[in-house]
C-alpha cells in the first residue's frame, strides 16, 4: 500500500480546494428551509462552485454520479441524489457533502443541517455525536500513532451514546486523486496498521446511525440507507498530519473554537 506524502506546494493547493469546499457549506446554510427542494440546493451549490469560486464539482459525473453535491436526508446514510420532487420538511436532518476540484487538487467535507427550529432531543444528540466523534478523532492525530486509533476512538465514543457506526463506507486519502490510500475506517479494526507521518492528507467522515449499523444500497446504485429506517448523521473533514499534530484543512468559521480537546 502506497500512502502519498504531500510536499509544501501540494499541501498549499489541497488547502485551497478544502477552503473552497468549506465555503460552500457556509454559503448554503441560509437556504436550508422547509419547502425547498434538494434539487434547488444542489443547483445553488453548483452555481456557487462554478460561477463564484471558478472551480469544479468533483462529484458531478464521477463514476456516473449525476449531481454536484451529495444531499442525504433523514435515513439516507450517504451519496443521496437530489431530486426536484424531494422537499425538505420541518424536523428533517440533512447532510450536504461537497468535494471541490481546483487547480487539479481535491478538497472534501460535509456537515449536518437541521430543517426548521425543532428536532427531537434524540435527533439532536445523534447529529452532535457524529460531530463530536469526528472532533475526538481529530484530537488524537499526530505523527507516530497507529491509523487504527482513529476508528477505535470514534466507535468507543459513538457506542457510549448508544448509537452505531456504519462499517461499509470509510474515509480516504485525498490530493491529486479524489480517493487515495489509506482507507480510514471509523470502527475498531486490524485492517491496516499504518503509522501516521507528517504530510499525509486524508478525510475522516463517520456515519452514525440512530439504530443498528446495517445499511443497504438502493436501486439507483448510489443512495445508501439504514436498513431499519432510522436516522443517520455524518460529518467530514479533510485532515493534514503535520509535525505538531494535525490541521483541519476544511475548517469552517463556526468551528474555530470548537475543534479543541473535548
Amino acid at each position: 500500500m502506497t500512502v502519498l506524502i504531500k510536499n509544501y506546494e501540494e499541501i498549499k493547493k489541497i488547502n485551497k480546494s478544502c477552503q473552497l469546499a468549506a465555503q460552500v457549506l457556509e454559503m448554503i446554510k441560509k437556504y436550508i428551509k422547509p419547502g425547498i427542494s434538494t434539487e434547488k440546493l444542489n443547483n445553488i451549490c453548483h452555481d456557487y462552485i462554478v460561477n463564484v469560486q471558478k472551480a469544479k464539482s468533483a462529484t458531478l459525473g464521477y463514476k456516473g454520479f449525476p449531481k454536484s453535491v451529495c444531499i442525504s436526508v433523514n435515513d439516507v446514510v450517504c451519496h443521496g441524489i437530489s431530486n426536484k420532487k424531494e422537499f425538505l420538511k420541518y424536523g428533517d436532518i440533512v447532510n450536504i457533502d461537497v468535494t471541490v476540484l481546483n487547480n487539479n487538487y481535491y478538497g472534501d467535507t460535509s456537515k449536518m443541517f437541521v430543517v426548521g427550529d425543532y428536532v427531537s432531543e434524540k435527533t439532536k444528540l445523534l447529529c452532535l455525536t457524529a460531530q463530536k466523534s469526528l472532533y475526538k478523532a481529530i484530537n488524537i492525530i499526530k505523527p507516530g500513532i497507529n491509523l487504527n486509533l482513529i476508528g477505535k476512538t470514534i466507535q468507543k465514543y459513538v457506542e457510549s451514546k448508544n448509537f452505531s457506526v456504519v462499517r461499509e463506507y470509510c474515509g480516504h486519502g485525498i490530493g491529486k486523486n479524489f480517493h487515495e490510500e489509506p482507507q480510514i475506517l471509523h470502527y475498531d479494526s486490524d485492517y491496516n496498521k499504518i503509522i501516521l507521518r507528517s504530510g499525509m492528507i486524508f478525510t475522516i467522515e463517520p456515519m452514525i446511525n440512530l439504530g443498528k449499523h446495517y445499511v443497504y444500497l438502493t436501486n439507483d446504485g448510489w443512495t445508501v440507507k439504514t436498513q431499519d429506517k432510522t436516522l443517520s448523521a455524518q460529518y467530514e473533514h479533510t485532515i493534514l498530519v503535520n509535525n505538531n499534530g494535525c490541521e483541519v484543512l476544511t475548517i469552517r468559521k463556526e468551528e474555530y473554537n470548537k475543534i479543541i480537546k473535548i
